[in-house]
């Protein structure tokens, strides 16, 4: 099948390439963004690939369809970014990677709260510039401390897992407790205990209605003084500016984040030498307890095979019999 690529890096060619060759697909790489702008690039394909921050509205789907796009493949969990209905209803199917690897995100989330905790990266800088002296690097200990984890699917799970080997109390919630979670002594619970109760908030949920701004400023109001809130899920899980005032005012303690509900014009992109339009992420990056990463959490080899090649057997999968094990469905609301 044809299939265009959009959003494409030098790491994407890389395993996109060597997972097609089995399958006998060609494959067009183009860096832009899936957008009504460029929409028309993918004239004479049947399918396309997109990532996170391509958009799939329902103008974008339409055109797809009149220029007889056939697939959608997803090369990613979430499919917020997909109008399902629009795309049922022109006969686009949608095809996503359910799992990858949640221990690279999930890792990676440790990796932001040792990092914040013990103030790595200042540690790391002084240390650079031949600076030893430890005031302003004190951290805590890990173990006895509560951690609240929302959303127990894979990577949550994983989460916890690890944040049990340090010894800590898990609490958790979901709509769908996860009975590994519960092997491992989390206790499930309404979000109001799970605010007021944790020292450590980790985000591993699905952006939907539901979710959208679920951390704000009543959310955090609830929350203990001094709080460390991590996201690795969906940026718009979290209203900005309320964290900004949570943080101005010392109630968020540490933030650590690899998503932004409006990176999508930013992330995974050298503004290095530019101005960053976007006074709210300019912010962020001023403070001392903030962490951003560029959504990179996903960003192991393990994983990148893995989504490549399941991407790519999903269209062969549709081609082949029309169907696939990861279609999403139109009246799905979250994966």
């Amino acid at each position: 099948m044809k299939i265009v690529v959009f959003s494409t890096k030098s790491y994407d060619r890389e395993f996109l390439s060597a997972a097609a060759k089995p399958l006998g697909h060609e494959l067009t790489f183009l860096e832009p963004r899936l957008t009504s702008e460029t929409v028309q690039l993918a004239n004479d394909h049947q399918a396309v690939c997109v990532f996170v921050n391509d958009q799939l509205d329902a103008a974008v789907l339409r055109s797809l369809a009149q220029q007889g796009v056939r697939v959608v493949a997803l090369r990613c969990a979430g499919f917020n970014n997909v109008d399902l209905p629009t795309a049922r209803e022109v006969g686009i199917k949608v095809v996503r990677v359910p799992a990858y690897s949640p221990h690279a995100v999930a890792e990676h989330t440790a990796g932001l709260i040792l990092t914040l905790n013990r103030k790595i990266h200042r540690a790391y800088a002084r240390v650079r510039d031949g600076n030893f002296y430890l005031g302003g690097l004190l951290g805590f200990d890990l173990s006895g401390r509560t951690v609240g984890v929302i959303g127990t699917g894979q990577i949550g799970t994983v989460f916890a897992k690890i944040m049990s080997g340090f010894g800590c109390r898990l609490l958790g919630y979901d709509e769908y407790p996860n009975a590994k979670c519960h092997e491992l002594g989390m206790e499930y619970c309404e979000l109001s205990k799970l605010f007021a109760e944790s020292d450590i908030i980790s985000l591993h949920c699905p952006l939907t209605p539901q979710t959208h701004h679920l951390i704000n400023a009543q959310s955090i109001a609830n929350m203990k003084d001094g709080v460390m809130i991590i996201n690795t899920s969906r940026g718009a899980v979290i209203d900005t500016q309320a964290v900004v005032e949570g943080l101005k005012s010392g109630k968020i303690g540490h933030l650590g984040l690899d998503v932004y509900e409006e990176e999508a014009d930013f992330f995974f992109e050298d503004l290095s030498n530019e101005v960053i339009p976007d006074d709210t992420l300019s912010r962020l990056l001023t403070f001392p307890n903030v962490i951003i990463t560029g959504h990179q959490a996903f960003f192991t080899r393990e994983a990148l095979q893995c989504i490549a090649e399941t991407t790519l057997q999903n269209i062969a999968d549709i081609e082949r019999v029309g169907s696939s094990k990861n279609e999403v469905a139109g009246d799905h609301s979250q994966p």
